[in-house]
């Protein structure tokens, strides 16, 4: 090999070895842009999907506290309802012990209203403990009639 192939050789590889001197921080620096876009891109998605998190949570404790709130209502509407119940029981069992009362001074008065009293009042049968009107009989099913003395007639 002569020297002027040497020479071009180093020449060529020193020019080589220059631009890549100049070309390699170039791209690099290109690839630290990319990335950094794409870190920004992921930062926002990030933010955005937070943004999302934050106003479903928002959401659905508003929807828990409602739940909640309406539930508290019925509760109250219950026992409201229940209360109510329970004073008409109380004020049906006051008048039925009235009822009871004037009968018996009436029984005392007159001994024959009592006989009376009984005939007309034998269809009346509060049964607070069992779910049964009085004609329907008991809870077995079996039932009963009354007879004209207020009996039980038997089963149906």
């Amino acid at each position: 090999m002569n020297t002027t192939t040497i020479v071009i050789i180093v020449v060529a590889v020193v020019v080589l070895l220059i631009l890549a001197l100049v070309l390699l921080p170039r791209q690099r620096a290109r690839a630290r842009e990319q990335k950094r876009v794409q870190a920004q891109a992921h930062l926002q998605e990030s933010q955005e999907l937070s943004a999302k998190a934050e106003s479903a949570r928002a959401e659905a404790d508003e929807q828990a506290a409602r739940v909640r709130r309406e539930k508290a209502e019925a509760e109250l509407r219950a026992a409201e309802g229940e209360r109510e119940a329970q004073q008409r029981l109380a004020e049906a069992d006051r008048q039925r012990s009235e009822a009871d009362s004037l009968r018996e001074k009436a029984a005392r008065l007159d001994p024959r209203l009592r006989d009376e009293g009984v005939k007309q009042n034998r269809h009346v049968d509060v049964r607070r403990d069992a779910n049964v009107h009085p004609r329907d009989g008991d809870l077995n099913g079996q039932g009963t009639n009354l007879n004209r003395d207020g009996q039980p007639d038997g089963p149906r």
